[in-house]
């Protein structure tokens, strides 16, 4: 399946059905009088966060939803039938943007999620309807209220515990291949992934979704390359793991690029907990290695792991880490939650 992560569609609501004008006209009785039912309510256009789905490709097939108009009214008091809903189904992490693909309406984050994006058109009243006192035989009836229509913009962001970045050919990928079950394409080329995968990850008695996206080159917020449409994936990960090629000679402007171009598309991507990670350890000398980690320690101000994605040698380490990490971000909006309740709260 072809993964696609925005689609624009356009949506419209059935329009409501027609009042009747009747009048009741029976041999044995004396005084008829009006019975035009009214109209039915037009269809509803529905948005649904399902399981199953990871990608829009639905939506490149078929871009025009119409929900179906509501039946007219009919005599002998008969009102028409609503018309059916119109559902769009998304996988969990989709949001729907206006035209202008910057206004949002809904943010489908949870299986069974459902937002109605356009109302159908009420149906209009029949001539029974009007019936008063002084007016007992009116001739007139409402038409149905015209649905609306529009332009929409879906656009998938993946919900992911932790995300993987780092320059093209970084070795994420592998380190991915090597975690877990996921088999992402890799080759000895830059952009080898077109598109982000996603994996579960075991380690221990804990399961966590990992998520990779295409490589970021210098510029990348700004539309260079192809990873500035996927950075908005790891816009919900709860850490992000940088890989840095260690076979490279420049590890520091390697490492500051990356960081510069998550900053620069968000700041909040730039103020998500970290973990550092020197890849492709077993291609090293041991003195290079030591000088690398030195640098790498230096401008990152942290704590820097040694992975081998080939081998596997380190990743334990790393995937320990991101554990330790998710807990810690769990506890500490726990605990941002309870003092909103009860402000003298403390641990």
């Amino acid at each position: 399946m072809k993964f696609l992560d925005q689609a624009k569609v356009y949506v419209r609501s059935g329009d409501g059905g027609g009042g009747a004008v009747s009048f009741l006209r029976e041999k044995f009785v004396e005084f008829g009088g009006p019975n035009g039912g009214n109209g039915g309510r037009g269809g509803d256009i529905v948005i649904e966060c399902v399981d199953g789905l990871n990608t829009l490709i639905d939506y490149r097939y078929q871009q025009h939803f119409k929900a179906r108009i509501g039946t007219h009214g009919m005599g002998k008091d008969r009102a028409g039938a609503n018309g059916e809903e119109t559902v769009l189904r998304v996988p969990v992490g989709t949001q729907v943007f206006e035209d202008d693909n910057e206004t949002l309406i809904a943010d489908m984050t949870q299986v069974g999620q459902r937002v109605v994006l356009l109302s159908g058109g009420n149906g209009g009243f029949g001539n029974a309807h009007f019936k008063t006192s002084s007016n007992q035989a009116p001739r007139h009836a409402n038409p149905g209220i015209p649905g609306v229509e529009k332009w929409i913009w879906l656009r998938l962001k993946l919900i992911a515990d932790a995300g993987l970045v780092g320059l093209p050919n970084a070795g994420k990928s592998t380190f991915l291949a090597a975690v877990s079950a996921a088999k992402p394409k890799i080759a000895a080329y830059p952009f080898t992934t077109l598109h982000p995968n996603l994996g579960v990850v075991s380690i221990g008695e804990r399961d966590f979704v990992l998520a990779d996206i295409p490589g970021l080159i210098e510029g990348a917020s700004e539309g260079a390359g192809i990873g500035d449409r996927f950075l908005g994936h790891i816009e919900r990960c709860g850490v992000l793991i940088h890989l840095i090629d260690g076979t490279q000679d420049d590890i520091k402007t390697a490492y500051k690029t990356i960081r510069n171009e998550l900053s620069a598309y968000d700041e909040r991507l730039g103020e998500k907990p970290e973990i550092v990670v020197l890849n492709k350890i077993d291609a090293i000398e041991p003195d290079d290695l030591k000088e690398k980690l030195k640098i790498l320690k230096k401008v990152s101000k942290a704590d820097v792991l040694l992975v081998s994605g080939v081998t596997g040698k380190g990743t334990e380490m790393v995937l320990y880490g991101i554990i330790e990490t998710l807990d810690a971000e769990k506890a500490a909006k726990l605990e941002a939650a309870r003092r909103k309740i009860e402000p003298n709260w403390a641990p």
